[in-house]
C-alpha cells in the first residue's frame, strides 16, 4: 500500500473520530502522522517489511505505527469499519462546513437524522435545526450559509491539492511505454485557484492498452465511461479524471481546446470564422473542404493542429500563455504583439511573509533562513505574528524585540551573504489601531499588516482598518487582504478599490499570499492593483521549510493577472525595495 493511500486512511479515521468527539490529542496524533507518512521518500510498507521501528519516524507514535502494520497486512483498518456502521461517510461532510463542529454535527445526524448536506440545507430552509437545543434562528442561518460553502468544496478543489493529483498520474502514465505525447487540460492548465475535474489528452498507437493501464492507477475508484478513444475515472477522493485519446495531427488543436476558457475559445474561433477558417478540437480546417466536412485532419483542407501554436498562428495570433485565456487582456496584448513575458518563481529574489517557532510556525529561525538559502533566495522576511494573535503565541513587544536582536546576530554571521529582514505581521485591530506600540513598529524593516480578528464588522468598519494602516508610516504591506479561506470561507466585507487606491497614494504594496488555502488577491484583484500601478509582493506566509514549495502557486495567480517581474517588488533587490518604499525609486 502506497504511502498516499496510508495517510489519507489515518485522516479518514481521525474524521470519523472527531465526529464521536475523541480526545483532540488522539485526533492530532492522527493526523501528524499521517503528514509524516505522506511526507516521507521512504516507503511503510517496505519499512515493514525490513522489520523498522516506524515510531522512530518524526510524528508516527505507537497507536500510528500500529494502523500503518494493520494497512500493510490486511488492506484495510478495522477501526474504520466499525465506526463507519455507525456513521455514513456522507455525514462527514457536515464537517465541512464551516463553524460547524463535530458536536453539532453529531447532534443533527442523531437528533435529526441529517445524513449529507443537501439534508442539512432542507432542514435549515424548513427551520428544523432552530428547534434543537445549542441551537437557534441566527446559528440556522449561518449553518445554511455554510453549507453552499461546502458544497462548492464537494464540487472543486484547490489547485495544490489537484496538482497532487496530476503529479500522481503523470508518474503512472509515463510507465506506458506506448504513450507518444500527453498533457494536462483545462483549469488546472489556467492556473485556476480550485479545479472541477481533470482532462488528460493522450496521442497513442494503443488506445486500448492506454486506457487499461489507465484503469491499473492506484487511487481509481470506479469506471464511470470508458469508449474507443474517451475513459472516465472517479478517484477514491470523488475527484473525476477524464482521458482523451486523439490523433497526433490534433493534438495541439485539442489541447488548445480543452484548455479552454469558454470566452476566450469564443473570440478565437471568431477570429478563425473571419478567415474563412473553423477550429474545433480536431484541428483549423479550411470552411467547406472535406477535411472540414468530417473532422478529419488527413483529408484534403486541413491546416493546423499539431501543435497549439500552429492554431494560433492560423489566425494570425503569437501562442498565448494558458494563464492568459480568460478574455481579458490576452487578445489586446497579442494584436499589438506586446504580450508580456509573465513573472516567474526564478525571477523572486525574497520572500517577505513567513513564520517561524516564535509563533506558530513548525521550523526555527536558523531552520528558515537555510531552507530559504538552498531555494536560491537573496533574502526573508521573518512575519512571525504580534500579540493579538494569542492562540498563535503571537509576540509582545518585548519578545519582538529579542527576536530582532537574534536576527542582528544572525545577520552578523552571514556576512552579507543573505539578509534576514527584521519584521512582524502586525494586526490590525477592530478599532482600528496598530497591535504594537509605533516606536516598535518603527524600528521594523518590513511590516506587514493584517486582519485576522472581526472579520464579521461592517464593510465600511473594515475597509477604514486597512485604509488606516495603509496610512500608517510604518507599515510596508497589507497581508492576505481579504481574508477568505478557499473552500471555507468567502472574504469578509471590503472594498478592494478602495484599498488599491489608498496604496497607491501612499506607496504602500498589497499581498499575494501564496498559500493554496488563500492565494489572496485573488487573480481579478492583482490585475487591478496592476492597473492602479501597486506593486504585488508575492509571499508564502511559509509556517514550515516545505511550505517555500507554495510560491508557484501565488506566482501561477500572478500570471493569471498579467503580472510580469515589474510588477512584483519582491523580484527586486531589498535595496531597491526599501527605495522604494522611501519614495526614492
Amino acid at each position: 500500500m502506497e504511502n498516499s493511500k496510508i495517510a489519507e486512511r489515518l485522516e479518514h479515521l481521525a474524521a470519523l473520530l472527531e465526529f464521536q468527539g475523541a480526545n483532540p490529542f488522539r485526533l492530532k496524533a492522527y493526523r501528524n502522522g499521517a503528514d509524516a507518512i505522506r511526507a516521507s521518500s521512504v516507503s511503510v510498507a517496505k519499512a515493514l517489511a525490513e522489520q523498522q521501528d516506524l515510531t522512530a519516524w518524526a510524528g508516527v507514535g505507537t497507536s500510528v505505527a500500529e494502523k500503518c502494520r494493520e494497512l500493510v497486512n490486511t488492506g484495510t483498518l478495522s477501526q474504520i469499519d466499525e465506526l463507519e456502521e455507525e456513521i455514513p461517510p456522507t455525514v462527514l461532510d457536515l464537517l465541512r462546513v464551516p463553524n460547524l463542529g463535530p458536536k453539532k454535527a453529531a447532534a443533527l445526524f442523531k437528533e435529526l437524522g441529517i445524513k449529507d448536506l443537501s439534508q442539512l440545507e432542507l432542514a435549515c430552509e424548513q427551520q428544523k435545526v432552530r428547534t434543537l437545543k445549542g441551537f437557534g434562528a441566527k446559528t440556522e442561518q449561518t449553518i445554511l450559509e455554510g453549507v453552499r460553502i461546502a458544497a462548492l468544496a464537494n464540487q472543486r478543489m484547490r489547485i495544490s491539492d489537484a496538482d497532487k493529483v496530476v503529479r500522481a498520474l503523470r508518474e503512472h502514465l509515463t510507465n506506458f511505454s506506448k504513450l507518444e505525447r500527453y498533457e494536462f487540460a483545462g483549469s488546472y492548465r489556467r492556473g485556476k485557484e480550485t479545479v472541477g475535474d481533470i482532462d488528460v489528452l493522450a496521442v497513442t498507437a494503443d488506445p486500448s492498452g492506454l486506457m487499461d493501464h489507465f484503469a491499473r492507477y492506484g487511487a481509481l475508484s470506479s469506471i464511470l465511461a470508458r469508449g474507443e478513444t474517451k475513459m472516465s475515472i472517479r478517484l477514491d477522493t470523488g475527484f473525476q479524471v477524464d482521458l482523451r485519446v486523439v490523433p497526433a495531427r490534433s493534438f495541439g488543436a485539442a489541447l488548445q481546446y480543452f484548455t479552454g476558457s469558454l470566452t476566450h475559445n469564443v473570440e478565437l474561433r471568431h477570429r478563425a470564422k473571419l478567415r474563412q477558417l473553423k477550429i474545433n478540437e480536431w484541428g483549423v480546417f479550411r470552411v467547406g473542404s472535406p477535411a472540414e466536412l468530417v473532422n478529419d485532419p488527413q483529408l484534403d483542407g486541413w491546416v493546423a493542429g499539431v501543435e497549439e501554436s500552429d492554431v494560433y498562428s492560423a489566425v494570425d495570433l503569437p501562442w498565448i500563455d494558458p494563464k492568459l485565456r480568460e478574455m481579458r487582456d490576452e487578445f489586446i496584448w497579442a494584436d499589438a504583439a506586446q504580450l508580456p513575458r509573465l513573472v516567474q518563481t526564478s525571477d523572486i529574489r525574497g520572500d517577505l511573509h513567513m513564520h517561524t517557532t516564535a509563533s506558530d510556525g513548525e521550523n526555527t529561525l536558523e531552520e528558515m533562513v537555510a531552507a530559504a538559502r538552498q531555494r536560491g533566495l537573496h533574502y526573508i522576511a521573518i512575519t512571525d505574528h504580534s500579540q493579538r494573535v494569542s492562540v498563535a503565541g503571537g509576540l509582545t513587544p518585548e519578545r519582538l524585540l529579542r527576536q530582532w536582536e537574534e536576527i542582528d546576530k544572525l545577520n552578523q554571521k552571514l556576512a552579507g551573504e543573505f539578509l534576514v529582514l527584521k519584521s512582524i505581521e502586525c494586526d490590525i485591530l477592530e478599532d482600528g489601531r496598530m497591535d504594537l506600540p509605533d516606536h516598535v513598529l518603527a524600528q521594523a524593516d518590513w511590516v506587514m499588516a493584517s486582519v485576522h480578528f472581526g472579520i464579521k464588522q461592517t464593510r465600511d468598519e473594515i475597509t477604514q482598518r486597512i485604509l488606516g494602516a495603509i496610512a500608517h508610516p510604518s507599515v510596508s504591506a497589507i497581508s492576505h487582504p481579504t481574508g477568505r479561506l478557499i473552500n471555507r470561507r468567502p472574504a469578509y466585507e471590503v472594498d478592494i478599490p478602495a484599498v488599491i487606491e489608498h496604496a497607491a497614494k501612499h506607496r504602500k504594496i498589497l499581498e499575494l499570499n501564496s498559500s493554496p488555502k488563500r492565494l489572496d488577491l485573488d487573480d481579478l484583484h492583482v490585475r487591478m492593483a496592476r492597473l492602479a500601478g501597486v506593486p504585488i509582493v508575492i509571499s508564502t506566509d511559509a509556517h514550515s521549510v516545505e511550505n517555500f514549495e507554495n510560491l508557484r502557486f501565488g506566482v501561477q495567480q500572478a500570471q493569471r493577472g498579467g503580472l510580469t517581474a515589474k510588477h512584483v517588488i519582491n523580484t527586486r533587490s531589498w535595496a531597491d525595495i526599501k527605495n522604494w518604499l522611501n519614495g526614492e525609486a
